[in-house]
């Protein structure tokens, strides 16, 4: 059975670029093998620079293509929500 959602917490490694890269590919590997719905990325209110680094991230060809659609959260700017799609 499928688990729902997976969650990534950022703050931890806010300013440590090359985990962080390790950190996002390691949550999509995980959410992808227990096909779950949703990812939720936290990644602060902060200066918004993690938050940027994140949408780069996911906007990348290699990455997009792995996801359904994401949303930013309207009521808290530093959370992330990647929604996945499965057959």
């Amino acid at each position: 059975m499928s688990k729902k959602s997976h969650t990534l917490d950022l703050h931890p490694i806010y300013n440590k670029g090359d985990i962080i890269d390790a950190a996002l590919h390691e949550a999509f590997n995980d959410a992808e093998m227990a096909k779950a719905r949703e990812l939720e990325i936290i990644c602060g209110k902060g200066s918004g620079q993690l938050k940027k680094r994140v949408l780069r991230f996911l906007d990348r060809k290699d990455v997009r293509f792995r996801y359904h659609r994401l949303k930013k959260d309207p009521d808290n700017f530093g959370r992330i929500f990647v929604y996945f799609k499965w057959k």
